[in-house]
């Protein structure tokens, strides 16, 4: 019995450091040590509602940064009450698609009754994984994650199935609060380097989003 027990023990301790040494010679294939991230918000969507918030995060201008425009398809990845999809909606037209990205029932049925309610007929809501946006490959011109990366618990994962999603030359915006992940928010320099193992280059940095400077855009494209 003995015998078989430490058998047993020294298989576990064999493939413990197997799997070790598979991630120290190829990391980008796994996710590191998990870091602190915030609960999902679950509560009444109407709360993203805020007067003001247009002017407060300078929304035009993150989309004219994102190259929103007319025809263009737009991915908003976290999409809550569907704030930012409507007005997506709007800048790229009839001819353009906005996919409202959530892993949230009640956010899903909250922005199909907005489509509805607001006749925007270029909408198309997705109930996606939380490592998974679940959009169609080669989709999408523009991707924005608006307040949402900190609630995000495997993001290098998440940033990899984008990918496929992503046409030639798209943009990738992530605005967050810098903050500790348990708090609402993350630092700016661990989304880089996330984001950086799942095969993107930063491209630009901006800290006009909220003029208390607590809020910072980066804006990605594929390596």
């Amino acid at each position: 019995m003995r015998t078989r027990s430490r058998r047993a023990l020294f298989l576990s301790l064999a493939l413990l450091l197997s799997a070790v040494a598979g991630w120290a010679q190829n990391p980008s294939t796994a996710e590191p040590p998990k870091r602190a991230t915030s609960p999902p918000y679950t509560g009444d969507p109407s709360i993203f509602e805020s007067p003001g918030r247009d002017h407060r995060l300078h929304i035009d201008r993150v989309m004219d940064i994102l190259g929103i425009a007319s025809g263009k398809r737009v991915a908003d990845i976290g999409a809550g009450s569907g704030w930012f999809t409507a007005r997506a909606a709007r800048r790229v037209g009839p001819s353009g698609i906005v996919y409202a990205v959530d892993i949230n029932p009640e956010a899903i049925r909250y922005i199909d009754r907005r489509v509805r309610s607001e006749s925007l007929i270029n909408v198309k809501t997705i109930l996606s994984k939380p490592d998974d946006p679940m959009l169609p490959k080669t989709a999408v011109d523009a991707v924005l994650l608006l307040k949402t990366y900190h609630e995000v618990a495997n993001p290098v994962a998440l940033l990899e199935h984008l990918r496929s999603a992503l046409r030639s030359g798209a943009r990738l915006g992530i605005i967050d609060r810098d903050g500790n992940g348990t708090n609402h928010g993350v630092s700016q320099n661990i989304v880089i380097e996330e984001a950086a193992r799942a095969g993107y280059k930063l491209i630009g940095t901006y800290d006009f989003v909220k003029d208390d400077g607590m809020d910072y855009f980066l804006l990605f494209t594929v390596v």
